[in-house]
């Protein structure tokens, strides 16, 4: 009888403290911040110091393939004592503390939903610099992560038709309110957002590619820019006679390998130029190695905001092209 007695004792505790965190779960507040922005707690005299002269270093640093230098997060410090309020629902939070103990722990949605908060922690600061120098890379990544995701929530939220996305290439893509198709053609569609009364616009293109195109030696690089560059002869032209998009000639774009959709994919950052004219701005170069369909899918995006912030607009265009998914 105690024994049944017990039982029933821990299935309501279990029940409870289950229902306890799915109420807890419930009433998180709804995160605040902008895309990239990251709350750094730590205190002034450690943010004054050595400290905090490396996560700048680490957390501002310089975006690649930007043609003015901006940094990857925009950071707001606030010291331990004032951490509650609308600082606790920031989305995206890095603790920086002293303590018994070094390490570094993750928690999501800790105060808020969604969110991500990072705690480094150590005996001393040279304990918490080591921690910094461990995790970093993977606390920016995560970061860059989340802030995709939640990017491509707001996108959703007034998405447009990717109807011809999807009859020509056979890929859904998550288009935010304001994207319409600029160009389409049999094998080539080029998609637009206009801002700031058609001055400033957003682009995705989307393209395929045999595969000998991107590998047909050893320089991907140079395929890449040489493919990008003949068909911005072929569809990207400027309001001028004889003008078009080509590669930045004097900069190497970066190449980086990564995967999208499961797929290998290549991906080439730099800056666009105007050929005969002064147009240029960023592009965030997709090939994504499809192999069931023989080909490479290109995404691309690419922005013209002349002396303005490009960050979160290409973080954007980012956001829609890693939306990809490959319906056939």
């Amino acid at each position: 009888m105690k024994k049944i007695i017990l039982l029933i004792v821990s299935v309501v505790f279990f029940v409870s403290c289950k229902d306890s965190e799915a109420d807890k779960k419930a009433i998180l507040p709804e995160s605040n911040a902008k895309i990239n922005n990251v709350s750094i707690i730590i205190d002034e005299s450690m943010w004054a110091g050595e400290l905090g002269d490396s996560i700048r270093k680490k957390f501002a640093a310089p975006v690649d393939g930007l043609p003015q230098e901006e940094p990857l997060f925009t950071l707001n410090q606030y010291p331990t004592k004032i951490f509650e309020g609308f600082v606790r629902k920031s989305r995206n939070i890095v603790i920086v503390q002293k303590s018994d103990k070094t390490g570094y722990s993750h928690k999501v949605n800790q105060f808020a939903k969604p969110q991500q908060v990072f705690y480094v922690f150590g005996k001393n600061n040279a304990e918490i610099l080591t921690v910094l120098e461990q995790r970093s890379a993977e606390i920016i990544s995560k970061i860059k992560a989340g802030d995709i995701i939640e990017n491509q929530v707001r996108l959703k939220k007034a998405a447009v038709s990717d109807d011809k996305v999807r009859a020509k290439f056979g890929v859904g893509l998550t288009l935010g309110f304001g994207y319409k198709y600029d160009m389409v053609e049999d094998d080539f569609l080029w998609i637009r957002k206009q801002f700031n009364n058609g001055a400033s616009y957003n682009s995705v293109l989307v393209y395929e590619v045999p595969f000998e195109t991107i590998e047909k030696d050893n320089n991907i690089v140079n395929n890449i820019v040489q493919m990008r560059d003949s068909i911005g002869k072929k569809f990207i032209h400027g309001t001028l006679p004889n003008t078009w998009m080509i590669t930045e000639p004097a900069y190497a774009p970066y190449l980086f390998e990564t995967t999208v959709a499961g797929r290998k994919t290549y991906l080439t950052k730099g800056t666009w130029d105007l050929k005969n004219d002064f147009m240029a701005g960023p592009f965030v170069n997709y090939a994504i190695k499809d192999e069931k369909n023989n080909r490479y899918l290109i995404l691309e995006g690419f922005t013209f905001h002349p002396s303005k912030s490009k960050r979160d607009l290409v973080f954007e265009l980012e956001a829609i092209i890693q939306s990809v998914k490959f319906l056939k």
